[in-house]
């Protein structure tokens, strides 16, 4: 009889939990994942990642009909807008994409366990009332929403990221509390669908971690498309009326209070790592200062056999970041060499453009030493223009000696992707010169990367 019921036992289902388990599977190893969700992919799959990028696509669509895009192209249309359908193709993705990765749990032979789990000791857990044992066990629980202290979520008049995707209207005025990446992309959805939408910030501009100029630009772009911005405000208070709400505000350095009303008021002011309830004191651990679980270099926590990834220790909140610790924490159980570079790990923000980076941003990167940047505008960007998306950058840091790339950072509306070639490249340890000799295919827009990688040494051609 084996010593243990599997090999691997990984808590949590999301894009971090999912892919250590079929990749442990994969490698021969048995593999049990405990989920509570009804629905595999945690956050991300489920009320994260995927449904607000089926809102954003498709309110993209509409506000390119309603505000004047298509009549610029030569296609007059009067949109009419159906919420119920959008919100219907979005729960269909959801659906598609979750009943997929239980298709490749059974495909890849991993166990299901329902239930949320906790552990008894580093090798065992009860999940739903049983006690499972593994030898080796990876928390990969996420996070959830944090909350603003003293004001209930009740998601019909202050909601989180989970019912701003739920809404049943469109609001006259939402009020979003945070100008960061989740803020902006569902503070985008429901201005572009009609809504008057106004974004607090504490601090004195939007996307915190970004790269400075991009802030600005961003701001700009965002303005330009209609939200409101109060920045280094703070929110001291916010009235449930029932059917709307009054927030409090004052500015950050203090100052006289104001009130803003709201039919909606969306609180997105971070994420927290989920551990309550998995009984670490039971293994000896503790979470640190930022509720973090702390690990070493290959994912290992403290406690013997016990392994953990993703949102629940340190680094970017992102879903990719937890899938490459996935692949690596399964690999190096399985007695392989797993590694992440968490040097290299983009972030992006999927709005109209889209904002994205990689590495260091210019002033991180001035801290360190001499740099040197170029930057091209996507205006002149043959593609971009065609298009009539003119609007933004693409900004290439790279060492002054060795001409290395630091970090790079893009607003185009294909960002998200155009960010994808840069990681690479700093992958391979390229320098600016690598870029610009390589060929770009024409028209692109990832032609602004090689341009922007040209005038690093001051020599693009189209500007």
């Amino acid at each position: 009889m084996a010593e243990y019921d599997y090999d691997v036992l990984v808590i949590g289902a999301g894009p971090g939990g999912y892919v250590a388990a079929i990749r442990a599977a994969q490698l021969g190893l048995n593999t049990a994942c405990a989920e509570s969700r009804e629905t595999l992919g945690g956050t991300c799959l489920n009320v994260g990642c995927i449904p607000s990028k089926a809102m954003l696509h498709a309110s993209e669509l509409f506000d390119h009909a309603a505000n004047g895009t298509m009549a610029k192209l030569g296609i007059k249309v009067t949109p009419e807008l159906d919420l119920d359908t959008m919100h219907g193709q979005r729960r269909d993705a959801v659906k598609q994409l979750t009943g997929g990765i239980e298709f490749l749990f059974k495909k890849n032979k991993v166990t299901w366990l329902k239930g949320k789990a906790a552990f008894k000791d580093a090798h065992s857990v009860d999940v739903a009332g049983q006690t499972v044992t593994a030898k080796n066990i990876v928390i990969a629980t996420g996070s959830s929403v944090t909350p603003l202290p003293g004001v209930e979520i009740d998601q019909k008049v202050i909601v989180d990221s989970t019912g701003a995707l739920e809404l049943a209207k469109v609001p006259n005025h939402m009020v979003v509390i945070g100008g960061g990446v989740i803020g902006l992309e569902l503070g985008s959805v429901w201005r572009r669908l009609g809504a008057k939408v106004t974004c607090v910030e504490f601090l004195d501009q939007i996307l915190p971690g970004f790269d400075g100029e991009i802030r600005k630009e961003s701001n700009k772009i965002f303005k330009k498309q209609g939200i409101e911005f109060k920045l280094s405000t703070k929110v001291t208070g916010i009235q449930n009326n029932g059917e709307s709400a009054t927030l409090t505000l004052e500015p950050a350095q203090g100052g006289e209070a104001t009130t803003l009303d709201a039919d909606v008021v969306l609180v997105s002011i971070g994420r927290r790592p989920n551990t309550d309830g998995l009984n670490l004191e039971a293994i000896g651990l503790a979470p640190n200062q930022r509720g973090q679980i702390e690990i070493d270099h290959d994912f290992r926590t403290r406690a013997d056999g016990v392994w953990a990834i993703g949102d629940v220790v340190p680094g970017p909140m992102l879903a990719h970041k937890a899938e490459d610790e996935g692949i690596a924490v399964a690999e190096n159980i399985a007695g392989q060499t797993g590694i992440v570079n968490h040097d290299i790990i983009p972030s992006v923000v999927y709005t109209w453009p889209e904002i994205a980076g990689v590495g260091l941003t210019e002033e991180q990167a001035r801290e360190k030493g001499e740099v040197k940047v170029g930057k091209f505008p996507m205006m002149a960007n043959s593609r971009a223009k065609t298009n009539h998306e003119g609007d933004g950058f693409v900004k290439v840091i790279s060492d002054a000696k060795t001409d290395r790339v630091l970090g790079a950072w893009v607003i185009a509306v294909p960002g998200g992707t155009m960010i994808a070639q840069i990681a690479q490249a700093m992958e391979f340890g390229a320098t600016s010169e690598d870029i610009a000799y390589t060929c770009h295919a024409h028209p692109t827009h990832s032609e602004a990367i090689k341009e922007a990688a040209m005038a690093v040494q001051g020599k693009p051609i189209h500007i």
